[in-house]
């Protein structure tokens, strides 16, 4: 998690929307939704998960050290109002972004019973901050490490309970499975989506989903969508079409010992 010093950002910026960090000359620009903010000090909060070559350079990066190029806020903001009971299901670093909603819904008058899932418990984030502001409190691991295992007990939870409107974060499986159980129940159920994004202005054309048969741009458009109205196998596909590359770039990274330099 760090703490930014970005104050045009921050003036600005509101739930729901990310910033592109780009942190050397030449490197990769990676999308990071933003997980909080504070106006009076000008900073905003971002919190990843060292999974590529950009999030592990961007991990040795130290407090006192400046990240090169942050833009934003881009995306549109959440849509905050008084809904009633809103789910909120948090999947591993994006429980982080999540909370900054959660948190702004809460505060708009609605009724939280929120979620918050990793793969497993050592990776579970934000949940004290998260309790703060839900009435219900639930966690899942994909392995059983701590809370529910999976998903499946949501299914008793929308079979009792009503809900207004549900919002998901987490990985792109993760809000297919949650929109396909709250889809014949008839809950707005919105996702944020996360597609490869190059640009996050609407120029490069990468972040492409197909939303209700019409190509959409998830980052003008989006990031939030109707999670029953997306192509989900398509956005799964396309996620992965430079996933060797990305590896392979990993790999590169960590043999080189973590080289801060544009060829490393």
């Amino acid at each position: 998690m760090f703490e930014v010093c970005a104050p045009e950002i921050a003036v600005k910026a509101e739930p729901g929307q990310f910033v592109i960090v780009t942190i050397q000359e030449k490197g990769e620009r990676i999308p990071l939704t933003i997980a909080g903010l504070d106006r009076e000090t000008g900073t905003i909060t971002i919190v990843f998960n060292e999974v590529g070559k950009t999030t592990k350079q961007l991990g040795t990066f130290k407090e006192g050290d400046s990240i090169p190029n942050i833009a934003g806020p881009l995306g549109n903001p959440s849509e905050i109002q008084k809904f009633g009971r809103v789910l909120c299901v948090g999947g591993g670093v994006m429980a982080a972004p999540l909370y900054y909603v959660a948190k702004a819904l809460h505060e708009a008058g609605n009724e939280i019973v929120a979620v918050v899932g990793a793969r497993i418990k050592d990776l579970l984030v934000f949940e004290e901050e998260m309790k703060g502001v839900a009435k219900e409190f639930y966690v899942t691991t994909d392995d059983g490490s701590k809370g529910y295992k999976g998903l499946d007990f949501l299914k008793e939870i929308l079979n009792e309970e009503k809900f207004d409107r549900v919002v998901v974060m987490g990985p792109v499986v993760m809000m297919k499975t949650v929109s396909e159980m709250t889809k014949p129940f008839n809950i707005k159920t919105v996702v944020t989506l996360t597609p490869i994004m190059v640009d996050g202005m609407g120029m490069c054309g990468a972040c492409r989903v197909t939303v209700k048969g019409e190509t959409k741009f998830g980052c003008v458009d989006g990031p939030e969508f109707d999670g029953h109205m997306i192509d989900f196998d398509e956005l799964i596909k396309r996620q992965r079409v430079y996933s060797s590359e990305e590896r392979l770039a990993s790999v590169f990274y960590e043999k080189l010992g973590g080289c801060k330099c544009d060829n490393a």
